[in-house]
């Protein structure tokens, strides 16, 4: 496909292309992780997820839609492509919640500027990562002030550690201090195990996006989430919590909040209200 950057950059509401360095790179993924929702909806709504280039950019672009880890990364490594820069996808494990090794279904990008690696993700769906080195011991702040550091881990590869207020994540982990997020290898990835990754993600039984519809953006200073029917918005230091029991209220803070607009039918063929 030919990538339609001007396309991308409007969704983003960029009104200019960015530089080519690590401060374009900040700023192309902070404007996309605050415009494009991360969400599993379709695989709850028992749509096929598709991951190729076209696809992605027809849902997330085209449609307004959101997606998950694999749909964010296609159509970010596409728009780096598309500026000059030279980038590649990684695979990852995330550990927020597991009690042993988890399978590989998370992607994030690994991106070289002016002779350095950085790792850069915009579809990680828990909180908010900036942009950061690939160093042994880098750390850098996010925008809600949430603290991330990369170590080397002789185990895994490279582990990504978060310190930061729950509030400004899913939910999964509430615990103090630097906890694991992800860890990765640079080992190269084809796209036969982005695919492998997708599926399992989308298909498994006991597959977080099976069993629960989430969904989430960042704010200019915070975090908002809806995981089944809980509510959280945490936003300089204000955060709202609530219940959403009624379907018509579920699908007006799609809308409103999340920029995802399902029809009533849509909204009702979801398992948490399905059910009722």
């Amino acid at each position: 496909m030919t990538f339609d950057l001007d396309a991308y950059l409007a969704r983003l509401r960029l009104p200019a292309r960015i530089t080519v360095d690590a401060e374009g790179l900040g700023r192309l993924q902070r404007a996309h992780r605050q415009s494009i929702p991360f969400e599993n909806l379709d695989v709850l709504l028992g749509r096929p997820i598709r991951i190729d280039s076209d696809a992605v950019f027809a849902k997330l672009v085209g449609q307004g839609r959101g997606g998950f880890c694999f749909e964010h990364n296609r159509l970010f490594l596409d728009a780096l492509a598309a500026l000059g820069f030279v980038a590649r996808p990684l695979l990852a494990r995330v550990w927020l919640g597991a009690t042993e090794a988890p399978p590989q279904t998370h992607s994030l990008a690994l991106v070289e500027v002016d002779g350095q690696s950085w790792i850069a993700d915009p579809g990680f769906g828990g909180s908010y990562t900036p942009p950061m080195p690939l160093v042994d011991g880098a750390e850098a702040t996010a925008p809600d002030g949430a603290r991330f550091r990369l170590v080397r881990d002789e185990a895994h590869g490279w582990m990504l550690l978060r310190d930061g207020e729950p509030g400004t994540t899913d939910g999964r982990d509430t615990a103090a201090g630097f906890r694991p997020q992800y860890s990765f290898t640079t080992d190269d990835v084809w796209d036969a195990d982005l695919a492998m990754g997708a599926h399992w993600a989308a298909t498994a039984p006991g597959s977080r996006f099976t069993d629960a519809s989430i969904v989430s953006i960042v704010l200019p200073r915070g975090f908002a989430c809806l995981t089944n029917r809980s509510y959280r918005r945490s936003a300089g230091g204000e955060e709202t919590n609530a219940v959403i029991d009624d379907p018509r209220v579920y699908r007006m803070r799609l809308s409103m909040m999340f920029g995802i607009d399902l029809t009533r039918d849509e909204v009702a063929a979801l398992p948490v209200f399905a059910a009722n």
